[in-house]
């Protein structure tokens, strides 16, 4: 099993601006999120977020601790969701076994001392997408299945953004720290996400894309309302999101993608909106 984890520098709207491609890349792409019977994490210092990848195939794999964290477990100070975008496979915390079927999500306490992660079908393998955020708190951990979630279907064909936002990990659903998760689908000819976009300088967010079909990609926006920058994206990458950023995104076909958000606040709804004709 190996375990990868690296460590990225919070960055001010004014350095940004000064970025060509190569180091917007290098600073905010995840290109790298699953490799057989491997961890990926990577956590950016906004918020102290992680956003990674478990792809167990030929062997569980078991929750690592970086050495960074300076902590006795990994959840010692933190909380965990997961999204399953793979095959079916199980999770153990702790102990007791969760079943995670294609998009279904777990929510991981604070204090919870071992996860362990398998698939039920190495030909099929279980493809755990992860977040995690500090906690200070304690509460359950809990699986979200698809019936579970919030459900808001927004946009119109008309405007290419029809599309529908599946709140899975939100404090509408259960309690968390400051963690929150949720999957938006595109439908059929739709290709804008987040659109009109918006900003929240309370919370950072991490922008997970799947389900892009082959030879397709998706150019995802990011910076200031009146200086963005793009970041042209493949299937099964991620992008981290600053408080004080756009996050938004037009693909090439429809596609699905998670996001995971932490800051300090639980309120989905706190966003400060831009006019679509003020983005420069």
């Amino acid at each position: 099993m190996q375990n990868y984890f690296e460590s990225r520098y919070a960055l001010g709207p004014e350095e940004v601006k000064e970025m060509n491609t190569t180091q917007l890349r290098d600073k905010f792409l995840i290109e790298n999120i699953f490799e057989i019977d491997s961890i990926r994490m990577t956590l950016s210092h906004y918020d102290r977020y992680i956003a990674g990848g478990v792809m167990p195939v030929n062997q569980s794999v078991t929750l690592s601790n970086p050495d960074s964290l300076k902590a006795g477990y990994f959840l010692e100070r933190r909380e965990l969701g997961i999204i399953n975008v793979g095959g079916k496979g199980t999770v153990v915390a702790d102990g007791v076994a969760y079943e995670l079927e294609y998009k279904e999500a777990l929510y991981i306490g604070q204090g919870t001392k071992e996860v362990i992660f398998s698939s039920s079908n190495p030909q099929q393998p279980a493809k755990f997408y992860i977040n995690s955020a500090p906690a200070h708190q304690t509460f359950p951990t809990k699986k979200v299945s698809r019936k579970d979630a919030e459900v808001v279907e927004l946009g119109s064909t008309a405007t290419s953004n029809h599309r529908v936002i599946n709140k899975l990990i939100v404090n509408s659903v259960l309690p968390t720290c400051q963690l929150q998760m949720g999957m938006t689908e595109l439908k059929s000819g739709s290709v804008w996400n987040t659109m009109p976009a918006h900003v929240h300088d309370r919370r950072m967010e991490v922008y997970f894309y799947f389900e892009v079909p082959e030879n397709q990609s998706v150019c995802h926006f990011m910076g200031q309302t009146d200086e963005t920058r793009h970041i042209w994206m493949q299937n099964e990458q991620a992008v981290i999101s600053p408080n004080w950023s756009i996050h938004s995104g037009a693909g090439t076909s429809n596609y699905t993608f998670i996001w995971g958000m932490a800051g300090e606040n639980l309120d989905y709804g706190d966003m400060d909106h831009c006019s679509i004709t003020d983005l420069r």
